[in-house]
């Protein structure tokens, strides 16, 4: 019987399990086209423009969305829907796809159809998406911004702490960055759900990169040597300005000394002032004493700078939904000047023009919201002394004041004070510690009620979060007589010092339960209108027998903070600074008073 040698076709090959060569072929023809359409139609569902094919999400969250950096920027990179909601992995991108089908059911059903509708959902909604991205680091958020590649030279002083920190202590972007493409309701969570939201997750902790810290050393290098060239090109024209002075002191003498020799020392005194530039004449001197000796253009000044706090207190600080800060403050010890010593000048137009911390009845039009002050430091065996420099400004009145000044008599008030590390915040908040959200002229000031400054010692409780509705503060929670006497005795209070232009008076006294503007040893202050600079020096004795002076020594540093009423505001329409450390022959503090 003969073989049959008649080989299959091609196609007619049995490949595995049965199947032909032909069938394998079409299967696999078909799953390309069946994979590529599955793959298209996925991606067509990720586009901005399918995102935004319902009112629900075009009238609400693109709204928002258009005006943020990651829909328009300099570098023209958009950040679409799908980037940020949409996980890239194709198991995680598949779940996220199933669970829009939740979202289907809800756009039939009409759950958010309406604005109205939408903004009564829209913290819940909020709050899906957050505890997402907890849950995986922010894993979307990465796919552009990724920790290990950042620059610290290109971020502000705060951005460069508190990534510092988030490497450290296992933080991840969302902890910080909400409302970063929408509106931001972060304040409407409870402060219990913000600490479980915001907490650290030791599991994300990470080794900060050799890259990230020598970024961060060389662009501390150059902070450092722009404010080093800045110090020098300001002392070489405060020695250029004295130089001009004294030559047209040493004209005018020789002048009067040749044409009347008998009258020389008045009439060059009279010609000395008349030579002189005009910014260069002083004005007539307000002093409360003798003033210091100092030689003051051999000392190194810091430039500080004041800002307009508005209804900034310390309970606000301290509260997370308020305050993003408030986490590193309270929980790792961090000081306000840390993050926000070079943004002061941003900070104090923000709330000056009322787009925070300030209410729109009280706003002053055109009210400048920062006032850059240098401030140098001496001292001696028994004083320490104090310069302050800064610019005067135009009258801008208070429209709910009547005549537009609230303290007639004075155009300016200068107020200083002291503390150690024993009173509490004063290391890392200066003279903050002493605003509270009850105080007088501030929002939670009981009606009837006369609210001067105040420290946490003072109190026996303060409600900081003002949780069930209660009022922020501690007014009425004063201590008692006794224990009040135990604070000021173990130096808890902060000792103030303050200048009154017009009256031309000196008060000196402290906080604790409430400022007491009298007692001390008192300080002396010589103050003048140079030209449009006003000059304040301040001599104070370093050691006291009197309550409320708090006694100082040359081997310890100590926390001051100072506020300046301008323009004859009163109350907290100030400009105040933040907390700032002085020592004495210290090159490690902000504030340096050297020996002379």
């Amino acid at each position: 019987m003969a073989l049959n040698t008649h080989k299959p076709g091609f196609f007619s090959r049995r490949v595995t399990k049965g199947a032909t060569m032909g069938a394998a072929l079409l299967f696999f023809i078909f799953g390309i086209i069946f994979w590529g359409g599955f793959n298209t139609a996925m991606e067509a569902t990720n586009t901005l423009e399918f995102c935004t094919s319902c009112h629900e999400m075009e009238e609400n969250v693109y709204q928002e969305y258009k005006p943020t950096i990651h829909h328009s920027n300099r570098s023209g990179v958009r950040a679409e829907c799908s980037d940020c909601h949409v996980p890239k992995p194709w198991i995680h991108k598949m779940i996220r796809k199933v669970q829009a089908s939740n979202e289907v059911l809800h756009k039939i059903l009409g759950t958010i159809d309406t604005p109205e509708k939408f903004n009564k959902k829209r913290l819940t909604l909020a709050k899906h998406v957050w505890e997402t991205m907890k849950k995986t680091d922010s894993r979307e958020c990465r796919n552009c911004h990724n920790f290990e590649s950042m620059n610290p030279a290109y971020q502000k002083p705060r951005a460069r702490k508190q990534h510092l920190n988030a490497f450290k202590t296992g933080q991840t972007c969302i902890d910080c960055h909400k409302g970063i493409a929408h509106k931001n309701i972060r304040d409407q969570l409870s402060d219990e759900e913000l600490e479980e939201l915001e907490k650290p997750n030791p599991d994300f902790i990470r080794e900060v990169p050799q890259m990230y810290l020598d970024g961060l050393k060389q662009v501390e290098e150059e902070e450092k040597a722009a404010e080093e060239k800045a110090k020098a090109e300001k002392k070489k024209a405060e020695e250029a300005t004295k130089k001009r002075i004294d030559s047209a002191v040493k004209k005018a003498l020789e002048k009067a000394a040749a044409s009347a020799p008998a009258a020389a020392a008045p009439a060059a005194a009279d010609a000395a002032q008349q030579t002189a530039p005009i910014s260069e004449k002083a004005a007539a001197p307000a002093s409360s004493g003798a003033g210091s000796s100092i030689d003051w253009s051999g000392i190194e000044g810091r430039d500080i700078t004041v800002f307009y706090p508005g209804q900034s207190s310390m309970e606000w600080i301290l509260t997370g939904k308020d305050h993003g800060g408030a986490r590193p403050f309270v929980k790792m010890g961090d000081r306000c000047m840390t993050c926000h010593d070079k943004e002061t000048e941003a900070m104090g137009k923000k709330i000056v023009t009322g787009e925070k911390l300030e209410p729109a009845e009280t706003l002053i039009p055109n009210k400048r919201g920062s006032i850059p002050v240098n401030v140098k430091a001496s001292h001696d065996d028994e004083n320490l002394y104090m310069h302050f420099e800064w610019e005067n400004s135009e009258h801008t009145p208070a429209p709910f004041v009547d005549g537009g000044k609230m303290d007639p008599d004075n155009q300016m008030k200068l107020a200083i004070m002291f503390a150690t590390d024993d009173v509490k915040y004063a290391s890392q908040a200066g003279c903050w510690g002493t605003c509270h959200h009850d105080l007088n002229t501030m929002p939670h000031n009981p009606e009837g009620q006369d609210v001067t400054k105040y420290i946490e010692e003072s109190r026996t409780a303060i409600e900081v979060k003002g949780r069930r509705g209660k009022k922020r503060g501690g007014w009425d929670k004063r201590k008692s007589d006794a224990d009040l006497q135990a604070e000021m005795d173990q130096a808890h209070f902060m000792d103030i010092v303050r200048f009154k232009s017009g009256e031309n008076k000196v008060e000196d006294g402290q906080v604790l339960a409430d400022r007491i503007m009298e007692g001390g040893h008192g300080a002396e202050f010589t103050a003048k209108l140079d030209g449009n600079t006003w000059i304040v020096d301040m001599t104070r004795k370093l050691s006291s027998d009197k309550a409320g002076d708090l006694n100082m020594t040359l081997d310890k540093i100590y926390n001051f903070g100072f506020a300046i009423h301008d323009d004859h505001t009163n109350a907290r329409f100030h400009h105040v600074s933040l907390g700032y450390r002085l020592g004495f022959d210290n090159t490690d503090v902000e504030v340096n008073a050297v020996k002379q």
